[in-house]
């Protein structure tokens, strides 16, 4: 096992794979000068005041005091770096065609009326208008669960898509778009297979024409809580109309299915610095070896990516694709510094807690998962994607938005990356879990689903990894496999992205 890990010839700092004592010999001519927690970095030479700290081969920022070779680094040690401009990047300077091969190009899923991506799940999917009905809705949920599901053996699951969006919002205002489209495009999302069933209050301003179009605001589609005469018309309204959908759904059955029907999301949460080290370019492996086969994969994460961008834009197809790019961040930039903060409100504590001095450390292990492959298009949060192969899909940073957001643009599964650990999932999608570290997967060894810690330790390649990770995959996809959060229901709240004012 390995004591430490450098990433470019130009770094002048390494990541401890374990702690490491004071007075530790740990590279010929280096001692360590305190003590140093796991992933976090030591110095390798000695950086004077004001000079560069460099990991990743980019500057993570400049030294506030002299730092002596062997010394710890953490985050108060460093002034952040001005973040790259969005202005005239290079676009098309690094497009990779010699991509790993796909060792499979199939999978078995189902496909969806709309021509859409494919199915991962067969789920009857029950959308609200307004978080005022959720109450009602759960209990008949939990009706629906236990005595009318069993009888549809082809359905997987009833999920209510509850949220706090829908009334005492802005409902006109500009960015209002965002959080509406995101729940739009959640009613039509693949896993609940051209199906739509409505629950409403009936006083809301986010109203069911709003959000289904009034082609869809029918009695097949709609129920009104307003127009129910009490407490179990309302219950018996839902679970009537439930099992007409699940009659529907039940006849669905997977099929072989080439990758360039399947959709996946890229995204990780509670990392620590050997995020990009292991567990995210196992990711970026495994992602382009699913693009190679046609798959389409999305990345995320403004703020996660924001210090790199330059490097997304190189991997621009063409001038639109990187005009759109350099919007995106533009927009989020303005947001930020709309309520006086910058991206340096990213990372956690726990995120520091792991080694990550600040958010360009961040941000060059967050782009890792991404892969190499050629960026085709990007998107606003929550938007449905036109083009098959890497995506680009510009949403905040915070697990519980960024989900959603993938969530709205058609992922069929999400895979997730974490160091510090996380029981996050969604209900309308699986979410695979890759850990960092070894230490992490012994842990928690019944919620996370791979490890990529031996990446760290020098026992396995990327590569390796990344192919376990690929398989894994295609089985999860092709429903041979579940992942922990399938298996006992790990879901979180759908935090609806809304920039808008709250009335």
């Amino acid at each position: 096992m390995r004591d430490y890990v450098k990433l470019t010839e130009r770094d002048n700092v390494a990541v401890v794979t374990h702690d490491v004592a004071k007075g530790t010999e740990i590279i010929p001519g280096i001692v360590t000068l305190q003590d140093i927690p796991q992933a976090h970095k030591f110095a390798l030479v000695d950086i004077p005041k004001d000079g560069e700290i460099i990991r990743y081969g980019v500057v993570l920022g400049y030294a506030l005091d002299e730092i002596k070779k062997g010394a710890w680094i953490n985050e108060h040690m460093l002034r952040l770096p001005t973040s790259p401009s969005v202005d005239n990047m290079k676009w098309g300077t690094n497009i990779r065609t010699d991509l790993p091969e796909a060792p499979r190009k199939s999978f078995m899923g189902y496909k969806n009326p709309d021509g859409f991506y494919a199915g991962t799940r067969n789920i009857l999917g029950i959308q609200t208008t307004v978080q005022c009905v959720q109450g009602v809705l759960n209990v008949a949920v939990e009706k629906i669960k236990r005595e009318i599901l069993p009888k549809y053996p082809n359905v997987d699951d009833v999920v209510a898509v509850n949220h706090a969006y829908g009334c005492g919002v802005a409902i006109n205002a500009p960015n209002a778009k965002f959080p509406i489209r995101a729940l739009q495009n959640i009613a039509k999302h693949p896993n609940f297979g051209g199906q739509l069933m409505v629950v409403s209050l009936g006083c809301e301003k986010l109203t069911v024409d709003k959000l289904v179009g009034e082609e869809n605001n029918t009695p097949k589609n709609v129920i009104v809580l307003q127009d129910c005469k009490g407490y179990d018309a309302m219950i018996n309204a839902i679970t009537n109309m439930a099992e007409k959908k699940l009659q529907a759904l039940d006849k669905r059955r997977r099929e072989e299915l080439p990758l360039s029907e399947l959709l996946i999301g890229m995204q990780c949460g509670g990392s620590d610095a050997f995020s990009g080290v292991s567990a995210n370019p196992s990711a970026g492996y495994a992602a382009d070896m699913l693009v190679q086969g046609g798959a389409t994969v999305m990345f995320s994460e403004v703020t996660e990516v924001r210090d790199g961008v330059n490097f997304i834009a190189e991997r621009c197809v063409s001038e639109e694709v990187r005009d759109k790019l350099a919007d995106e961040m533009r927009w989020y930039d303005n947001y930020l510094a709309a309520e006086q903060v910058d991206r340096s409100a990213n990372p956690a504590p726990g995120n520091k807690k792991g080694g990550l001095s600040n958010i360009v450390e961040k941000a060059m292990g967050s782009i890792a998962k991404s892969g190499t492959s050629p960026i085709v298009e990007v998107l606003s949060p929550a938007e449905r994607p036109t083009k098959h192969g890497m995506i680009y899909a510009a949403t905040p940073a915070s697990d519980m938005v960024c989900g959603p957001c993938q969530l709205a643009s058609g992922i069929g599964l999400q895979v997730f990356m974490t160091g510090r650990g996380t029981p996050y999932g969604l209900a309308a999608a699986p979410v695979i879990k890759v850990c960092s570290r070894n230490e992490m997967k012994e842990q928690w060894p019944d919620v996370i689903d791979i490890s990529a810690g031996a990446v760290v330790t020098g026992e396995k390649t990327i590569q390796e990894v990344g192919t376990e990770l690929f398989n894994f995959i295609l089985d999860v996809a092709s429903g041979t496999k579940k992942p922990y959060t399938e298996q006992y229901g790990l879901h979180n709240f759908l935090c609806i992205f809304n920039p808008a004012p709250i009335t």
